[in-house]
């Protein structure tokens, strides 16, 4: 488990330079651990290294590690069916992929029928690719407003986003500055419902351009533990 230890030095000092020059500090951007197919060990492991928040894609995922892993905020970074909400409502501190009215609804039930809140990102899916998930920048209006109208279980904390996989990761930079347009303008309007803190942009591919584009928190697994083996 030395790799993760060392990779998440190396991971912090990156994120630490690269936000410096922009005039801000390594720790003002959330590093989550993303924890698809790995161990409790290595996460563990990830979390004695430092690592405070992980992520995971899939609900069964976090069902099945969530009594063997330490104490840690957990996030739902993965598309989230309505028929699963109940499963993670009690377990994560944040859902991350909110892309339609039907989920937010559901959301805010489940939430309600645990007396608590829900923090939301709204999923926008920048590059308009079929194979993501997430709205349109030009449908988050509408979609922001009728939850923050209508829904008292939910809070709306920003956005998030997953650009394409591009070899030069300056192929996606002009998605990440369009998402962090539209995350200034919330901000701004400062809506009742809403409390916008995080810009969720950025993997093990492409987090110094996320960064350099305004992002706050990062989702990075292979960077920390290494590729992914799915023959286990």
């Amino acid at each position: 488990m030395k790799h993760i230890i060392s990779n998440i030095g190396e991971l912090n000092a990156t994120k630490a330079a690269i936000a410096e020059k922009s005039g801000r500090r390594g720790e003002d951007i959330l590093l989550v651990a993303v924890t698809k197919t790995r161990t409790t060990q290595e996460i563990n492991a990830a979390i004695d290294a430092g690592i405070t928040d992980i992520g995971e894609n899939k609900v069964q995922e976090i069902l099945d590690k969530f009594e063997k892993v330490k104490p840690v905020k957990w996030h739902m970074i993965g598309h989230l069916q309505t028929n699963k909400v109940k499963y993670i409502i009690d377990k994560v501190s944040m859902i991350h992929s909110v892309d339609s009215l039907r989920l937010a609804e559901e959301i805010d039930r489940r939430a309600a029928a645990n007396g608590s809140i829900m923090d939301v990102l709204i999923q926008i899916n920048a590059s308009g690719e079929e194979s993501k998930f997430g709205i349109a920048c030009c449908e988050t209006d509408e979609l922001i407003v009728e939850i923050a109208d209508h829904f008292k279980n939910i809070r709306i904390r920003g956005l998030m986003t997953i650009a394409p996989f591009e070899e030069d990761p300056e192929q996606v930079r002009q998605y990440f500055k369009a998402v962090h347009e539209y995350f200034m303008k919330y901000i701004e309007l400062s809506l009742p419902g809403t409390d916008f803190k995080y810009l969720s942009m950025g993997m093990s591919n492409d987090f110094p351009v996320a960064i350099e584009e305004g992002s706050n928190l990062i989702r990075v697994g292979t960077a920390i533990f290494g590729r992914r083996n799915y023959n286990l």
